[in-house]
């Protein structure tokens, strides 16, 4: 006979907040290069809002852009090319197209540690082959360029989890007026 008592303890989460691995999913290229989704900021609180949710939403997208442009500047050190390859392996098994998270010492480890520890190894690692000035050129040219996509592509096609709860009726009734409620103005 089954059990019917509850259980206690459990740990359930909120369905409108992603899971620490479904963060970083690699998302399909057409979508990240979808020219009818390109338009201007209306401001620069509107392009670091859009900035925030591309980088999170596209994140492996921008990994994999500036990884190959890290590459693109090492095509004529052909030791730093097999010292990235090597560490791009890693970066294959451990954050590209892991669906799970890592787990050490029977503890997940989280996507942000993850992809920080990758960073830095891939760094020092290239550094320590004496191209250090290509490293930073290529990590200078990946920023700006995921940079300038991130604040020009528009967030409203993106699909997030729990948007229709952000979108709908309760964003309406929570939000500011459009006219001041009080007072008059000076004519």
């Amino acid at each position: 006979m089954p059990s019917t008592s509850t259980t206690y303890g459990t740990i359930t989460s909120n369905p409108t907040t992603f899971p620490s691995h479904a963060k970083h999913t690699r998302r399909p290229w057409p979508e990240l290069f979808s020219l009818s989704s390109f338009c201007l900021p209306i401001s620069a609180g509107d392009a670091k809002a859009r900035i925030k949710i591309n980088l999170s939403y596209f994140r492996v997208n921008y990994v994999i852009i500036t990884l190959t442009i890290l590459f693109l500047t090492l095509l004529w050190h052909p030791t730093s090319m097999i010292v990235f390859l090597i560490t791009f392996i890693f970066w294959w098994f451990l954050y590209l197209f892991n669906d799970n998270p890592v787990v050490i010492f029977n503890r997940p480890v989280d996507d942000n540690v993850v992809l920080g520890v990758l960073s830095f190894a891939t760094v020092l690692l290239l550094v320590l082959t004496h191209v250090g000035i290509n490293v930073l050129v290529g990590l200078i040219i990946g920023v700006v360029v995921v940079g300038i996509h991130a604040a020009f592509r528009g967030t409203e096609d993106l699909g997030f989890p729990g948007e229709e709860e952000e979108n709908g009726l309760l964003s309406v009734v929570g939000s500011q007026p459009l006219r001041p409620t009080s007072g008059y103005n000076r004519i």
